[in-house]
């Protein structure tokens, strides 16, 4: 099977607080609530990252340029932050094979190295500005709005230093971006630069299957029609309204009800996979930003994600599971079949402590592992579910994905939140741009709230 979902250890008796044989009932009625909300919600056409036929022409565009500029680039570097930069991560991670950009370009048969700049921190920009030749690397910039400062601010010093090396920017920028309007869409247009469309119906945390994920990867060789097919396929096996058979709509049924009934409101994600490590984040955000609201009668709700990965934090964050607050659930996420394991050598035979382990391989013993660590939680009374995917493929990740994102959509019914909004975030842009100097922000208020009075100032200074 492709995809599972074992959710045992979310249940009595595995776990005291688990849901009971005479919780399903509630809980599926609740879940067609959910279901019905979104489908009344479908029907307006905001749930863009579902729509992979509607955007079959710009992946068709995504494929002509790669053809066209194939051989030209040694480095593909991407410019974003948040939405614009964890799905190209995760892709890397997943996709790529392991040490992609350490590899020669024998190696990589050709195919170029990725690089994601999803933040402005000088060191890091100016580190990967001084080990990638400009002639020969292209520049993917991407912000839905147009607007991003951080992204915009990278795109401002990488435009002048391709200026400084006589570069034509036509040849060595691609944007990503509203189909009509921001500033990158403008400057597209005044300089030649090729630009692949965002669609408007389409949020950030909602776009790896759009060319926000999928121009980057297709340059690096990737199978993006492979990913969209894997992904409309769990797209169509989550829509049901029976919760027993939509794997997205129980993953977020168990997780708000242990949040909302049980206290368990920090949902752990711990792939037990170098390949799939950066879903994790990915997750984080999708979960985090997509349900940390104010729901509909003004109460602040949502759960809290954390992101893990084993069996490295079964040395760290896993003491805290086991002994910490019963406030976690913890999601495994693991492959069923590595096509690149590693048989362990019958070396030592005189010594105990390492004589069991030859004959095994390094994949059964991450398994092993994964599901031992689930078991001691399940012994501890803490909850758990197993997610496991048929291979690390790009068929298997596009489902994977949408499965998160299907499953975020419900999640944001059972909260009544909107799942795809962000007012949280946007105050603090706003101050940004002031203090930067936009103009268009000059007006942004200055004073405190109404009834706060501004803080005293609380500094010490340390050496």
């Amino acid at each position: 099977m492709a995809f599972t979902l074992d959710v045992t250890s979310m249940t009595e008796p595995a776990v005291p607080a688990g849901v009971r044989d005479d919780d399903w009932p509630s809980l599926a009625e609740r879940f067609r609530a959910a279901h019905a909300a979104v489908t009344a919600v479908a029907a307006t056409g905001v749930y863009g990252y579902r729509e992979l036929e509607a955007q079959a022409a710009e992946r068709a565009k995504i494929a002509a340029f790669v053809a066209e500029t194939d051989g030209q680039y040694d480095d593909v570097v991407v410019l974003g932050i948040g939405g614009s930069s964890l799905g190209a991560i995760a892709l890397r991670s997943a996709l790529l094979p392991t040490a992609w950009n350490a590899r020669t370009a024998a190696e990589r048969d050709g195919r170029p190295r990725l690089h994601v700049l999803d933040n402005v921190d000088p060191r890091t920009i100016t580190g990967v500005l001084s080990i990638v030749a400009l002639p020969r690397t292209i520049f993917v910039v991407i912000s839905k709005s147009g607007g991003t400062i951080e992204t915009l601010a990278q795109y401002l010093v990488v435009r002048d230093r391709l200026s400084r090396e006589g570069l034509d920017a036509a040849q060595h920028l691609a944007f990503v971006t509203d189909p009509v309007k921001g500033a990158l869409r403008a400057i597209a247009a005044r300089d030649g630069i090729p630009v692949f469309d965002v669609p408007p119906n389409v949020g950030g945390r909602f776009s790896v299957l759009s060319p926000v994920g999928t121009l980057p990867a297709a340059l690096c060789g990737i199978d993006i029609d492979a990913l969209c097919t894997g992904a409309a396929v769990m797209r169509d096996a989550t829509m049901g309204s029976d919760l027993a058979h939509n794997a997205a709509g129980l993953f977020a049924t168990l997780q708000w009800r242990a949040h909302e009934q049980a206290g368990q409101g920090q949902h752990v994600m711990m792939p037990y996979s170098d390949a799939l490590r950066d879903i994790a984040p990915w997750f984080v955000q999708l979960w985090a930003e997509s349900l940390g609201k104010v729901d509909a009668d003004g109460l602040h709700v949502g759960p809290t994600p954390i992101a893990s990965v084993g069996a490295t934090d079964q040395h760290s964050q896993v003491q805290l599971f086991m002994e910490g607050p019963a406030d976690k659930t913890v999601t495994f996420l693991r492959v069923d079949a590595s096509a690149d394991d590693v048989e362990i050598p019958r070396l030592e035979a005189g010594e105990k402590a390492l004589a069991f382990l030859g004959g095994h391989t390094l994949g059964e013993l991450l398994d092993i592992e994964c599901r031992a660590t689930a078991s001691a939680l399940a012994r501890a009374g803490r909850p758990s579910m197993m997610m496991t995917v048929g291979a690390s493929d790009a068929w298997h990740l596009g489902g994977l994905m949408m499965w998160l994102m299907q499953a975020t959509t419900l999640a944001g019914a059972l909260y009544r939140v909107n799942p795809l909004d962000q007012p949280g975030v946007e105050l603090g842009k706003r101050l940004a741009n002031k203090e930067l100097g936009h103009p268009d922000y000059a007006g942004e208020a200055e004073a405190p709230r109404a009834g706060q009075v501004p803080p005293t100032p609380r500094r010490l200074r340390v050496g």
